[in-house]
């Protein structure tokens, strides 16, 4: 069955979409097959989440696209399954900002690499960086410390979506803000970011963009005040808070 065939009344559509676009980027050798794993991981999360976008995730969508807006240097990072599962959206957010799009793998080929840029051009990406790496996240041993130079190492505000802790603790050790899309608020990445948008990335990335357009004409000065008001640990209180009440109505 192909994604076109799922049922739009099927009660786990949006889950079986997700599953097939990473099976597919798996065959596409875009995911690697440890992407399948992470994908499920984060599929339970979000089942114990309740499936929905939280107000704390809501309103971290918006400090998000604050800091994103204000920033002189915005850079999204995009790996194997944020390439498979939301590469038009990336795109429309880096648009929405003005941000640059750089391929970062845990798992780097120069292969991949080049397959998820050009995946990302096939969705209407102009530039795509991470293909140069003449640059580094200092702490980081082989590949996981190669970036572009003029891309993630030199911005001041990257989103790191589905990162590995190391990697996000390295970001952070090097003063950026950094932006965290994750489903388990008990994870480092999160708990690392100056804001963590506990939600699924098939929602937060399009939300996001959603917020930079409404935001897209307030001064700098109320845009920095947006992402002061945020409270980080509030947010993953609040996620944590739902996935252990489980007040919600669970699907089929």
């Amino acid at each position: 069955m192909t994604e076109t065939e799922i049922p739009e009344d099927h009660p786990r559509y949006a889950s079986l979409v997700t599953r097939h676009r990473i099976e597919a980027g798996v065959e596409q050798g875009i995911t690697s097959k440890q992407g399948l794993i992470a994908q499920g991981r984060g599929e339970a999360f979000d089942y114990l989440l309740g499936e929905r976008t939280l107000p704390s995730a809501d309103a971290a969508a918006r400090a998000a696209a604050a800091a994103l807006l204000a920033a002189d240097h915005p850079a999204l990072s995009v790996n194997g399954n944020v390439a498979a599962l939301a590469p038009a959206e990336t795109v429309d957010l880096a648009a929405a900002v003005d941000a640059d799009l750089e391929v970062n793998l845990f798992n780097h080929t120069d292969e991949r690499v080049r397959r998820i840029a050009d995946h990302l051009r096939g969705h209407g990406a102009d530039e795509v960086k991470g293909l140069v790496g003449d640059g580094e996240i200092p702490g980081l041993e082989h590949a996981r410390g190669t970036v572009d130079a003029d891309g993630i190492e030199s911005a001041d505000v990257v989103v790191v979506p589905l990162e590995d802790g190391d990697r996000a603790a390295a970001l952070d050790a090097m003063g950026k803000t950094e932006i965290v899309i994750d489903l388990n608020p008990g994870s480092r990445s999160p708990r690392t970011a100056d804001i963590p948008i506990i939600d699924n990335l098939i929602r937060a990335v399009p939300n996001v963009t959603t917020h930079a357009r409404d935001l897209a004409d307030v001064s700098p000065a109320d845009l920095r005040t947006i992402v002061d008001s945020f409270d980080a640990e509030e947010a993953l209180t609040e996620a944590e808070a739902a996935i252990r009440e489980g007040e919600f109505e669970r699907s089929a």
